[in-house]
């Protein structure tokens, strides 16, 4: 049983695959080939955004983000304290301050609540400027941009998506990576729509970041590449991942759709046993994972061990918060309550998740869970 099924997915498109690989080759366009302008006008049409700006990865997306909007010494940075270590890396590379935020117990995203709080205390306790909301759609289903927008509005301050984990979500009508002011997603192989290597994009419909971006990612360029107007970084997405991503969208959607039945077999068995995910009303999450929760650390490493020795993959997204990294040792503001956070670190598990996994392979699991 795999936990992200690739394999089956490349055998059922191989033929379309390579053929879009073999076209890259044939025409030797290996470095801004015409396959990434047609990718990033398709995924801008998708998302619903005016400008999409493809790079080599999910991290590089949101730093540049912040280097559009001149992030840097003395700004604020709030982050969520449960999220994949890049979320909050980028903000001290630009020489910010992550600030973080503790979550909802229920969605993992980031609390709205927790989220004012934690403004409010920057505001009074310390001399940072608050700048930049990073909100993470994280496990599959986007943050809660409504109330998230309330308080950005109120403060003053900026969204920037972190989408990597939720592209192909939805609220009501409108999909991931449109909500922020700038939205980032990553194209790493197991994310929902994911390339043969690394790559990413930033979104947006403003057209003076988006200008920035395209200058940013190659090497602060101006007129030309040789024309060098500001200091920027190397991060081109490669045409042979636009190709692939080309092919891979064509099926995007009918995967998710594939998710969400696979989630909802999952949550209707498990759900008086376990702690399941839940999707707020009018959310569409595209499942990058199924996240349980046991009551505590001893439970979750007992229920491993055992799916282990029956074969089923299983992974842990994430042992440790934010805030306890030591990378962070210096960001760090005792006074601030991470208490969901830690909760959820220390008996979260998410299980095999695609929309390959069969109807036994499913029934499988659920059956050891139930005996567990």
């Amino acid at each position: 049983m795999e936990f992200r099924d690739l394999k089956q997915q490349y055998q059922l498109h191989k033929v379309q695959i390579d053929a879009a690989i073999q076209s890259v080759l044939d025409n030797v366009e290996f470095i801004n080939g015409s396959q990434v302008e047609r990718l990033e006008e398709k995924l801008a049409e998708y998302v619903g955004v005016k400008h999409c700006i493809t790079c080599a990865n999910g991290t590089d997306a949101l730093q540049l983000a912040l280097m559009a909007w001149n992030i840097g010494k003395g700004d604020a940075v709030f982050v969520p304290d449960f999220t994949f270590f890049s979320s909050g890396e980028v903000v001290p590379l630009v020489g910010a301050t992550p600030v973080f935020v503790d979550i909802d117990k229920n969605t993992y995203n980031i609390s709205p609540q927790s989220l004012e709080n934690v403004i409010q205390y920057v505001i009074e306790k310390t001399d940072l400027t608050p700048k930049v909301i990073v909100a993470v759609d994280l496990f599959g289903q986007p943050a809660d941009y409504v109330q998230i927008r309330q308080i950005a509005d109120k403060y003053g301050v900026l969204i920037l998506e972190d989408g990597a984990q939720g592209f192909g979500g939805k609220i009501g009508g409108k999909k991931a990576c449109s909500f922020g002011d700038i939205s980032t997603t990553s194209f790493f192989p197991a994310k929902p729509l994911g390339c043969y290597g690394d790559g990413g994009a930033v979104f947006t419909n403003n057209d003076e970041w988006a200008g920035l971006l395209r200058s940013y990612k190659v090497h602060g360029k101006g007129a030309d590449k040789y024309d060098n107007v500001r200091i920027g970084m190397n991060s081109r997405l490669d045409t042979l991942q636009a190709a692939v991503l080309l092919e891979k969208l064509k099926f995007f959607d009918d995967e998710i759709e594939k998710c969400n039945w696979v989630a909802a077999e999952y949550t209707k068995f498990l759900a008086e046993i376990l702690k399941v995910p839940v999707i707020k009303a009018d959310f569409y999450s595209s499942w990058a994972q199924y996240t349980v929760c046991f009551r505590n650390d001893m439970e979750r490493g007992h229920a491993i061990n055992i799916l282990k020795e029956m074969g089923i993959p299983t992974a842990v997204y994430y042992r440790k918060p934010m805030h306890m990294q030591g990378a962070f040792n210096g960001y760090v503001f005792e006074e601030l309550d991470y208490s969901v956070t830690e909760k959820i670190c220390g008996s979260c598990l998410s299980l095999p998740m695609h929309p390959y996994l069969s109807v036994d392979d499913l029934k499988k699991v659920i059956d050891i869970f139930r005996k567990i």
